[in-house]
Parts: structure tokens; sequence; C-alpha cells
């Protein structure tokens, strides 16, 4: 992987446990949340029909589409108990103070659904 595809999406200390950040990188909208201490970056555009995500309700690791009521575990992008619909997750990592998000390998791509059909 080469550094262009790693980009510093703000400081670390600047996301507390249970706040989110909007970012803009590449001509792309990623919504950043800190969950107990663990960073999770989401693409924030609903894979149901391209709402914003960005002011969604969170429920513990679960934020609901405030358009339609769709709930996505962030830590999958998967919807709890339904397969199918998922969210473009993408890996974020602490690099000398920084966060740091990877666009090459994002989880889940509008062309290739995520893992959500194999859930219990």
């Amino acid at each position: 992987m080469n550094s262009s595809d790693q980009v510093p999406v703000g400081a670390v200390d600047e996301l507390a446990p249970g706040q989110r950040k909007l970012a803009f990188v590449d001509g792309r909208s990623i919504v950043l949340f800190n969950i107990d201490g663990t960073i999770h970056a989401i693409d924030n555009a609903c894979p149901h029909n391209g709402a914003s995500l960005a002011s969604g309700q969170l429920e513990g690791r679960v934020l609901r589409c405030p358009a339609h009521g769709l709930r996505f575990d962030l830590r999958t992008g998967c919807v709890p108990g339904a397969g199918g619909l998922g969210l473009t997750t993408f890996p974020v990592r602490a690099i000398d103070g920084k966060l740091v998000v990877s666009l090459e390998h994002p989880a889940t791509s509008p062309a290739r659904e995520p893992a959500c059909n194999a859930e219990p």
C-alpha cells in the first residue's frame, strides 16, 4: 500500500468517545465515530438511498439512518439481523498522533456487498 492510500483526517485526541466528525477526502464524504475509544470510519451515504448518515442517531455501536431508519453496526457496516445491505467502512489507524483513513481497501464497496449475509 502506498502513502497516497492513507489520508490523515485529524488528530487522535480531537475525537473523544461518543463524538463524531465529518471529513472530506478525495471527493468523498466520510464520517468518523469514536465508540468507547475505538475509531470507526464509514462512507457518509446510506446504501439504501444515499442519505447523509452524519446526523444519524447513535445507539451504542449502531447508527440509525435519519432518512428511513435503517440501522447499521459501525463495526461491520451491516444491518443487524438482516442480510445484503451494508455500509462502506474504512480502516482507521493512529499514526504519529494523527487519525489516518485507508481509502484503498474499504471493507465494502458498492460493487461488492459486505459479508452481511453470513451473520447468524
